[in-house]
């Protein structure tokens, strides 16, 4: 028990003295075990160093080089072993530094030709020369200078910021009224030319594609580690221009090489390279010379007017050329494939259906010079409606009675004409170009036309005659001899028109008298009439004869004695005799 009470009283007078030590230093109990643990411990760790370290280079710098001599071998080692592995990365390092360096020995060369040109200049006696020596010494600048920048003219139409390892579009900036196509087409296309080049002839990874000429346009192409700059110039752009571009793609990849490096296809952070990429936008434009020449002046004035007067006949006849064109090409049967203007003379083919109208009639309405123009015209077939009606009518030469309706290559056709003219266009419409149907149920036949009338004429007639015989009136005579006559039209009428006729021959009386008498009297005022137009010289076999007796009376029956009852009438059969 004794050895127990004592090992406790021991922990508790330790448990006091920690408390006392952490009120009087003002440390934690914690901390301050942690600080007895540490003072205990004879060991540096590397988070200890780590802290010192900066400090402890510096000074031991200050004092002498043994430190810097003592480091250089393991620095050239890791640049060693750093370039075995990958060149880029000291590449991407040095690209900012070199530059510069690289543009500075440029500079120093060009400046030393250009003293060498200065002086192969100053012996130029033209006047061009005097006036530029002038301005050389207005501006301060060189001769050769002056005689660069008068010389040479160009602008910076486009700029191109690409991602080098994706070939992306990262940035595009257009100048003034420069019409442009799409940018990220533009992109890659030139990287796939890029890549071509070096894929097919054998180009070395660090060598780059520089420069790219189509006609009046020169791509110049500045590369950096990581994204590319590609400028759309016009003209003859100064070497200096290319040390521009120089510097922005190194001030870009200095603003942007981690944006540059963490390129996941977005492209928003780029928006930052655009006041680099301005600077590219680059133009110089010849300055005219300023001369005050009256002479001179007088000549352009006189250039000026004749310009303006040719101007002004210019554009009044391509104003009255597009005009022609437009009514031109409006017209059917026309169409034009082909039109263009050379030596001042103007070209158009085409090609025109026979039934189209004049061009030459068009050129004199717009008030067009024939000589000025040449026209090549092939002859085609067009469907269109009025050309396919116009053919019709021209070869199936339609009586005035007859119209034609074309829908949509259905030929409709309204009103009368002969039956031979019929017949005719029921074999030739198919040789009419654009016409798959002939429709002519609304067509009547002009002779058909005629029989109705023939009919209506003769059925419409009465012949009277004398009570209780068969002996006519006085002046029906007249009458029956038209009806012979309108008979005999009536036959050769429905002969031409394939129609069978029958003339029926119908006798009446009056109610006065026996149903048996009034039927003999009837048949035989019939049987008198069909005996008269027999011998006219109508066949028997076209007549028939009915006594009617007093069935059919034109009046009411309550007038038995009328003398309208005592009359033959006529009936007109038609048949269609076509099969």
């Amino acid at each position: 028990m004794s050895n127990n009470s004592s090992a406790n009283n021991a922990r508790v007078t330790s448990d006091e003295l920690s408390e006392l030590r952490s009120l009087l230093l003002g440390i934690e109990p914690t901390k301050l075990n942690q600080l007895y643990e540490r003072l205990e411990n004879s060991q540096i760790t590397a988070e200890e160093i780590c802290r010192v370290l900066p400090e402890a280079v510096i000074l031991r710098t200050i004092q002498d080089k043994q430190l810097s001599e003592a480091i250089v071998p393991t620095v050239e080692q890791s640049i060693h072993a750093s370039i075995k592995k990958d060149l880029n990365v000291l590449a991407q390092i040095m690209f900012p530094i070199i530059g510069p360096a690289t543009r500075k020995a440029v500079a120093t060369v060009l400046e030393e030709m250009i003293q060498s040109m200065n002086k192969t200049l100053e012996h130029s006696l033209s006047p061009q020369s005097f006036k530029w020596r002038l301005e050389a010494r207005q501006t301060g600048k060189s001769f050769a200078e002056v005689v660069l920048l008068r010389t040479l003219t160009y602008r910076v139409e486009q700029v191109f910021l690409i991602h080098k390892q994706t070939g992306l579009l990262l940035q595009h900036m257009v100048g003034l009224q420069v019409t442009v196509q799409d940018p990220d087409l533009v992109s890659a296309m030139l990287t796939a030319i890029r890549d071509f080049i070096r894929d097919s002839f054998s180009i070395q990874k660090e060598d780059a594609l520089q420069t790219l000429e189509f006609g009046e346009l020169t791509i110049w192409i500045e590369e950096g580690p990581q994204a590319i700059i590609a400028g759309i110039i016009r003209g003859n752009a100064p070497q200096e221009l290319r040390l521009v571009f120089q510097e922005v793609i190194e001030k870009i990849h200095l603003r942007l090489g981690k944006e540059l490096n963490a390129f996941q296809g977005e492209t928003e952070p780029f928006v930052a390279s655009s006041p680099y990429l301005e600077l590219c936008l680059k133009a110089r434009y010849e300055v005219p010379a300023k001369k005050n020449y009256p002479y001179a002046w007088a000549l352009l004035g006189t250039i000026a007017i004749a310009c303006g007067i040719w101007s002004f006949f210019g554009i009044r006849d391509q104003l009255r050329w597009n005009t022609f064109l437009e009514k031109l090409n409006s017209q059917p049967g026309i169409v034009v494939v082909q039109v263009g203007k050379q030596h001042g003379k103007y070209f158009i083919s085409g090609m025109r259906d026979p039934l189209a109208v004049d061009p030459n009639t068009l050129i004199a309405q717009a008030n067009l010079n024939p000589k000025t123009i040449i026209s090549q015209w092939k002859p085609y077939i067009s469907l269109e409606t009025q050309f396919v009606t116009e053919r019709a009518e021209e070869l199936l030469q339609p009586p005035k009675t007859v119209t034609f309706l074309n829908d949509n290559g259905i030929l409709q056709v309204n009103g009368s004409a002969p039956r031979r003219w019929i017949l005719s266009a029921r074999n030739l419409w198919r040789f009419i170009p654009g016409i798959t149907q002939f429709q002519d149920k609304n067509l009547i036949e002009l002779e058909f036309n005629q029989l109705e009338l023939y009919k209506k004429q003769i059925e419409q007639e009465f012949l009277f005659f004398s009570e209780g015989t068969t002996q006519l009136l006085p002046g029906e005579d007249k009458k029956l001899q038209n009806l012979a006559i309108a008979m005999q039209k009536l036959l050769k009428a429905a002969q031409n028109s394939n129609q069978d006729v029958r003339l029926q021959i119908l006798g009446h009386t009056t109610a006065s008298g026996s149903q048996q008498t009034n039927t003999i009297l009837s048949q035989a005022r019939a049987n008198e009439i069909l005996s008269y137009l027999a011998s006219t010289g109508i066949n028997k076999s076209y007549l028939s004869t009915v006594g009617m007796s007093f069935s059919q009376p034109l009046r009411s029956a309550s007038a038995k004695d009328n003398e309208s009852n005592r009359r033959v009438s006529f009936r007109v059969l038609l048949t269609n005799n076509s099969k």
